[in-house]
């Protein structure tokens, strides 16, 4: 072979090498695009996505389905679009989630593997209702351990959504979720309305949940504000505990803190709040005990140290035994000898009844002066109601000098313009409600 056969022959090997390389090029590419035509003719939205939601479905042992046009698109990644989506309990009269419009977005390495690992890109949920009691009962019957959630590079987004409870609601809820993975923290914003009857409850919070797991620390920060007729009490909180799941919902244990002001008409009282204790939640109860308790304010409010219990459900419950550092400046004043006193005064406070706290309260402070020599040298039993109490601690004591109570109060000597009275016991009435024996 001469020089000239060679030179001829190298563009012809060089230009063999390029067919094959775009034909080993165009095979995958033609193969994808048959693929894409394949599913589009064989399988066009209004049937792909029955398909997806039977699958999903049979899954979680629900039956879901969808009204309407769905619209969907298949691109770089996969996107469904459905409207009017209900989920229940196979054979339950309630849906546990209604939504008006669900978006999906997922990678095609989800559809090949038909969902398992569950890897998906984004979820948009457009108005939806989820009932809490159906929901309860769907996992019940779930196996134990199947708490598998997953990956979403981009997140849950639910707007205009509404929780209903028994007799009580979270409406205009708001939650965002940027990112969804089993190793990374889940950080969530959520803001919306709790309200029952007589309550509505603005909140606008921020949560992480450190490990998607049961017993992973968790803290929220935000404000929320209490609202009733005549007065609301806007807050600043922070919460944080460890949080579990596997048996109720509990929070091993709270810390709670709240920079909070009561508002009513122009009086405005600013305090300072601490809780401490175990939470526990089962059903629609939630308990708190053995907790601690610590009130800072100024003004009418006390400096209160207490430890005790509570119990909240379809009543109300609170039980605490603390004491008051000392007899605030701004309560009545005490006739001497009793308001030269510096001792701190011994409280119980026991309640049972509305969650309003309408109903009776059932008070106990005891003053115990052994650094004078006086011993105990002041004892009130009664009850009073905390409605009427913070009326009349907005009026700024103008109407009368003496909160509206009811009780008794015990004290060895008083001296009263200028005389000297011994084994003193004054009654105080401000109904016609009988009154109650001491509770403790």
């Amino acid at each position: 072979m001469n020089a000239a056969t060679g030179q001829a022959g190298a563009p012809r090997a060089r230009r063999r090498w390029l067919r094959w390389l775009l034909v080993l090029c165009a095979v995958p590419l033609l193969l994808l695009a048959l693929l894409w035509l394949v599913v589009w003719i064989v399988l066009p939205p209004e049937r792909m996505v029955p398909m997806v939601l039977a699958h999903l479905g049979a899954a979680l042992n629900l039956e879901i389905s969808a009204e309407g046009d769905p619209a969907s698109r298949l691109g770089e990644r996969p996107t469904f679009v459905v409207r009017n989506v209900v989920a229940r309990e196979p054979g339950a009269d309630t849906p546990l989630l209604r939504v008006d419009r669900v978006l999906v977005a997922l990678p095609w390495s989800t559809l090949r593997s038909l969902g398992d690992p569950l890897d998906l890109t984004r979820i948009e949920l457009e108005t939806p209702t989820l009932d809490l009691p159906a929901l309860r009962h769907w996992l019940a019957t779930r196996p134990p351990g199947d708490t598998r959630l997953p990956t979403l590079a981009e997140g849950v987004h639910v707007r205009d959504g509404r929780v209903d409870g028994d007799g009580w609601r979270i409406e205009s809820l708001d939650l965002s979720i940027p990112r969804l993975q089993p190793a990374q923290p889940l950080r969530t914003t959520l803001r919306g309305r709790y309200a029952d009857d007589a309550t509505r409850v603005p909140f606008n919070l921020a949560a992480t949940l450190m490990r998607q797991a049961s017993g992973s620390g968790v803290g929220v920060a935000g404000h929320v504000a209490m609202q009733r007729d005549g007065w609301q009490l806007p807050a600043w909180i922070t919460l944080s505990g460890a949080l579990h799941w596997n048996d109720g919902v509990q929070l091993l244990p709270l810390h709670l803190g709240a920079s909070a002001r009561y508002v009513s008409g122009d009086t405005s009282i600013p305090f300072v709040l601490g809780v401490h204790g175990p939470l526990r939640r089962h059903g629609d109860t939630s308990t708190l005990a053995p907790a601690g308790i610590a009130v800072r304010g100024a003004g009418v409010v006390p400096t209160f140290d207490a430890r005790g219990r509570f119990a909240l459900g379809g009543r109300l419950l609170v039980e605490l035994d603390g004491r008051i550092a000392q007899w605030p400046a701004d309560w009545p004043a005490l006739p001497p000898p009793l308001g030269q006193s510096q001792a701190p005064l011994s409280v119980s406070i026991a309640y049972a009844g509305s969650t309003d706290l309408s109903d009776p309260l059932q008070l106990r402070v005891v003053r115990d002066d052994r650094a004078s020599g006086a011993g105990q040298d002041l004892r009130f039993d009664g009850r009073l109601r905390v409605p009427a109490i913070a009326d009349w601690a907005a009026a700024g004591a103008q109407d009368s000098p003496l909160p509206p109570l009811q009780g008794r109060l015990q004290a060895p000597r008083v001296e009263v313009s200028g005389a000297r009275l011994e084994g003193v016991t004054i009654e105080f009435e401000d109904d016609d409600t009988p009154l109650a024996a001491p509770t403790r």
